[in-house]
């Protein structure tokens, strides 16, 4: 156990420094003056889950979210795709290897390109105070730029990985929420220099607390919310043994897609809409508009997305047609529902309602608070999706910890009963 905590901490603090190593070729002064003019828009939302890497454009500055957006595409593509389908199915461990393989793939081709328009953004922006952000534009700076954030990305993909297989949790959302936690601090004390300066009120701040406490309040309820349904075992004779008869449950989560909807649907709007952002064009600058945060436009598409990509990985993760047989090859049935099919189109009926129930907590949770502090010009550290995102991920982290110290007590009970055999 502490192997794995000492594990988990020391990756994240490699990914944390190499935050602060700044991509060749930038004036860092002069960017991070062009940060704070923008601070509530998506450069702001794309430097928070970058973990603040994007404020000085570090070797990290793309963060995990290329990775994100490859897993996106892939896991649409297996949908559509046979060969992907049975690869993920029917190959096993050697068939999500090679899918994981096309994952990195993706990654890699995603962060050449988002690369290449950063590049390009770069070297037409200036700072408020009209300081050019690239000390020297041309493709030199570009190609050095398209390399260096390409290894920093596939480094932390490395560090992820490394920490779902050697640490606890898994490592893509304990990246994510490293990133958020440490903008926390820089984000209690601005909002306290903007209420010493007037620019917010204490009555404001209070709200806004209040606003943080009740968000947190129901994230918890509703992350461990489930619907339960009643599993009876038909009482059947092994020799001289009676087994079966008993009474079970299966467990139905709300929110099974966890905090991924949100991060998926975030990735995909900030991907066009940040790109978009670094040209002068004024039809780039409208185009840019409807996608700002506090847009109607922006909100729809976010709510929608968050909708799909609940039931698409609920869908993905949870196939009630496996429970189903599962439940009846062990000689259960639900109380008043035929085993087989009738019990796999149940299953899917009850998870689709809670599903959608599920969405609407999640939709409401990221949205409502997002819009208040658009007008209340509050950091995005504050805002709903990434309390989620750090309230699921400390849950899932927890209870990891707690089904490893349950197994190893079993492990020692079982070591100690062995022992007494022998004896």
């Amino acid at each position: 156990m502490k192997k794995k905590l000492l594990w988990t901490f020391l990756l994240l603090a490699v990914y944390r420094i190499g935050i602060h190593v700044p991509t060749p070729g930038v004036d860092t002064v002069a960017l991070q003056d062009f940060f704070d003019s923008v601070q509530n828009t998506l450069f702001g939302l794309f430097d928070m889950f970058s973990g603040g890497g994007l404020r000085n454009l570090s070797i990290f500055a793309l963060g995990i979210m290329p990775y994100i957006s490859a897993s996106i595409i892939i896991q649409l593509l297996t949908v559509v795709s046979p060969e992907l389908k049975r690869l993920s199915k029917e190959e096993g461990q050697a068939g999500r290897k090679k899918i994981t393989q096309y994952t990195r793939y993706g990654t890699v081709l995603i962060t050449i390109v988002q690369g290449l328009g950063i590049a390009i953004g770069l070297e037409s922006m200036t700072s408020p105070t009209g300081a050019p952000v690239v000390l020297d534009a041309g493709w030199a700076f570009r190609l050095v730029t398209i390399i260096t954030l390409t290894a920093g990305t596939v480094l932390i993909m490395w560090i992820g990985e490394q920490i779902t297989e050697r640490g606890i949790g898994n490592g893509i959302s304990l990246i994510i929420f490293a990133g958020i936690v440490a903008g926390f601090p820089g984000a209690v004390v601005k909002s306290w220099r903007l209420m010493t300066t007037g620019e917010m009120s204490l009555f404001i701040l209070l709200l806004i607390l209040a606003l943080m406490a009740a968000v947190l309040a129901i994230i918890v309820y509703m992350e461990r919310a489930q619907r339960r349904i009643p599993i009876q075992y038909a009482k059947r004779m092994m020799g001289r043994r009676m087994y079966g008869g008993q009474t079970t449950h299966l467990p139905l989560r709300v929110n099974t897609a966890g905090v991924i909807p949100p991060i998926f649907a975030s990735s995909i709007l900030m991907f066009p809409a940040t790109l978009a952002n670094f040209s002068r064009a004024e039809w780039v600058q409208e185009v840019s508009a409807w996608f700002s945060p506090s847009s109607v436009l922006y909100n729809v598409l976010y709510i929608g997305m968050i909708v799909f990509f609940c039931f698409f990985y609920t869908a993905i993760i949870f196939d009630p047609k496996d429970i189903a047989e599962n439940i009846r090859k062990q000689g259960g049935f639900i109380p008043g529902i035929r085993p087989g099919a009738k019990t796999h189109e149940y299953i899917d009926r009850v998870l689709s309602r809670i599903t959608l129930w599920g969405a609407c907590y999640i939709s409401a949770v990221c949205v409502l608070p997002m819009l208040l502090i658009s007008q209340m010009h509050v950091p995005f550290y504050f805002g709903g999706t990434s309390l989620l995102i750090v309230v699921g991920v400390s849950m899932d982290f927890m209870s990891q910890i707690e089904s490893h110290l349950i197994s190893r007590q079993y492990e020692g009970l079982m070591g100690k009963s062995k022992i007494k055999g022998r004896r």
